[in-house]
């Protein structure tokens, strides 16, 4: 073709020729189309480019595809010129002779070189600046955060147009106006300002947020309260008591100081990398794990302190503090298969369980009636604790009728029925009386003038059962009447008080948490506040017997986990090492290592630490604890630290 475009022929009769470039997509449209306009008097090619461009139309990347297109005439060549234009082909000029086309191929070459070179330089020096950048952009990007923050803060404040000045209103502790105020002058000092700030409390209507100074050992307990809910300003904290009453609540039902020994050797781990933890991203369940580290100590220390008094190492029994009290009185009976036991001396083995009662035909009928009855005192006494710590909550606030008309009569409920079987449970411990306790109560509210007959532990007992059934009984109206009927003959009061004129409060004595949160008005109704009162009375009074009930759940998680123990133990450990076959021992051994993690130290835990939580948050805190506050957030920049 290059020949036959150079050969010199006439103007009439040279071929006419067209480049360009077109989408790929409409190649065969416009293909069929100028075959049609030409009426096929012409001759197309093409060739498809490799990588995808730009198109300036659109600015997305698309393919496209090299045509080559020769005519004849200038009619030929305006329609193909106006097809090109409607398909929207990029047309470009190409010369008819040779060496021109030489020439802008040289020209075009050298164009490339010069713009490859600039942009390879230009790419260089990109490398360079990022390469510099590099080492400061966190710092810049801690700073934009740590500015945005602040005009965060300063969008918040008030503009006094008059007085030219930002007025900003905010909560802090008691303990921390001296430093505030030092930081405040030391501001203005470093900024040179001409005016001071003044700094200025105010006396406020809301209700202040909550702050509760904690570190790293007690903030994972007070995360704990948290998620139940953000205590009411200056109420009670019941983290303080959760220290110490969560983990041993888990290790009652945890109770194996081989298990827990396994448990230390894990959190202990977690606290001596603690800063190399700190600084790693960790997955959701590690995280979890790391923050609560504190907790799981304890929970491991106390697990090997409460598996010391159940005298289980992996469901094995050791003689630790002495020797039995008992021996087995079948000559050819075995330690796992002991039938009978006499009793040899009358010094008790002084320090846990005895070790003889495991493997013994009693163990389960005497670790249940144990744990059963250790499952109901501590129930009571942390149901009692949270009672009395409601009369703290009512002392403090000022409230007279929650002390007369809410504390007292629960504790006198709680105690008449659930505190008199404690008490039965400890004189039966004492005394070794046969009595049968569950007889006791069902036939003191069945029959409570009959004889107790062999179930009477101590003299004067029925007419005591009597009493407290009696008391028990007066204090569920008393948790029912007084306070509303008071409620109302005040809010009549203030009503009369209102028509003649006389502007005065009505004091509510102190913040109930449901309807004495604000000043009683006109148009709360008696009814109103004593269906509360009767939900809150028939609440509490079904509550004690389930709460009460609920507790079991240490006797019956402890007996699981022990069971649990004790199958693996026997039925894989045990097996595999019977057997002669060194294989059958490894695996048997890897088993019994992988069934003791996977199930008793993480289900397990997690299963004990789950009940341990629900008998805080509803038996424990339901009996005092409002948790209807807000939380303390201060400004920091830690929160950004801690992100990046």
């Amino acid at each position: 073709m290059t020949q036959g475009l150079q050969m010199k022929t006439s103007k009439q009769t040279r071929l006419g020729f067209i480049t360009g470039l077109i989408d790929k997509k409409k190649i065969e449209s416009f293909q069929r189309i100028l075959f049609r306009a030409t009426r096929g008097n012409m001759f197309f090619k093409k060739a498809p480019i490799k990588e995808p461009m730009l198109d300036p139309r659109t600015n997305e990347m698309v393919e496209k595809v090299f045509f080559l297109l020769f005519f004849s005439g200038e009619q030929a060549k305006t329609k193909i010129i106006k097809i090109c234009e409607t398909y929207g082909a990029s047309k470009y000029p190409c010369p008819e002779e040779f060496g021109q086309r030489a020439q802008m191929m040289n020209e075009i070459s050298s164009r490339l070189a010069e713009l490859k070179a600039t942009i390879d330089a230009g790419n260089r020096h990109r490398d360079g600046l990022l390469s510099m950048v590099s080492y400061q952009v966190d710092q810049w990007s801690v700073m934009v955060r740590k500015q945005k923050a602040i005009y965060h803060i300063l969008n918040m404040l008030n503009i006094d147009v008059t007085r030219r000045c930002l007025i900003a209103e905010g909560w802090c502790p008691v303990s921390a106006k001296v430093q505030i105020q030092d930081a405040l002058d030391q501001a203005a000092a470093d900024s040179n300002s001409q005016i001071s700030t003044i700094f200025q409390v105010l006396r406020s209507k809301e209700s202040p947020p909550t702050y509760f100074k904690t570190n790293k050992f007690t903030g994972a307990y007070q995360e704990i309260i948290d998620a139940y809910g953000i205590a009411k300003y200056q109420e009670a904290n019941p983290t303080v008591f959760t220290i110490i009453t969560f983990p041993f609540l888990f290790a009652i039902m945890f109770g194996d100081w081989g298990h827990g020994i396994c448990l230390l050797a894990a959190v202990l781990w977690l606290i001596l990398n603690e800063r190399p933890y700190k600084k790693k991203k960790l997955g959701d369940i590690m995280a979890m794990a790391f923050a609560g580290r504190y907790v799981i100590l304890l929970m491991a220390i106390f697990s090997i302190y409460t598996g010391l008094i159940y005298n289980e190492f992996f469901s094995k029994s050791f003689t630790f503090f002495g020797s039995s009290a008992y021996h087995c009185s079948d000559p050819s009976c075995s330690q796992s298969t002991k039938s009978g036991l006499i009793k040899t001396r009358s010094t008790p083995y002084w320090f846990g369980v005895d070790p003889v009662w495991h493997g013994s035909s009693t163990e389960l009928p005497f670790l249940n009636s144990m744990k059963m009855k250790m499952s109901i005192l501590f129930g009571v006494s942390h149901m009692n604790l949270g009672i009395l710590l409601s009369y703290f909550n009512a002392k403090f606030f000022g409230n007279k009728l929650d002390i007369w008309y809410q504390f007292i009569p629960q504790a006198i409920f709680l105690n008449c029925l659930f505190g008199y079987l404690s008490l039965l449970i400890i004189v039966k411990w004492c005394t070794g009386a046969r009595a049968d306790l569950y007889h006791v109560i069902i036939y003191m509210f069945l029959s409570p003038t009959a004889d107790l007959g062999e179930n009477q532990l101590f003299r004067g007992q029925k007419y005591l059962q009597n009493s407290l059934l009696l008391a028990a009984a007066v204090a569920i109206p008393w948790m029912l009447l007084p306070k509303p009927l008071i409620l109302r003959k005040k809010q009549h009061k203030k009503m009369h008080r209102s028509a003649h004129g006389v502007k005065e409060s009505l004091d509510m004595e102190s913040p109930d948490k449901d309807y004495t949160s604000h000043e009683v008005h006109e148009g709360l109704e008696f009814r109103e506040i004593l269906v509360y009162q009767i939900i809150h009375t028939i609440e509490f009074v079904l509550g004690a017997v389930s709460n009460t009930a609920s507790y079991l759940r240490l006797w019956a998680l402890s007996l699981a986990h022990s069971e649990l123990s004790s199958v693996f133990y026997d039925k894989i450990l045990v097996l595999a090492l019977g057997y002669k076959n060194k294989a059958v021992t490894i695996i048997g051994v890897v088993v019994f290592v992988c069934a003791t993690i996977g199930v008793l130290l993480c289900m397990e835990t997690l299963s004990a630490f789950l009940h341990a939580l629900r008998l805080h948050w509803v038996e424990f805190q339901g009996k005092f604890y409002a948790g209807d506050g807000y939380k303390f957030k201060p400004f920091s920049f830690s929160p950004i630290s801690e992100e990046d």
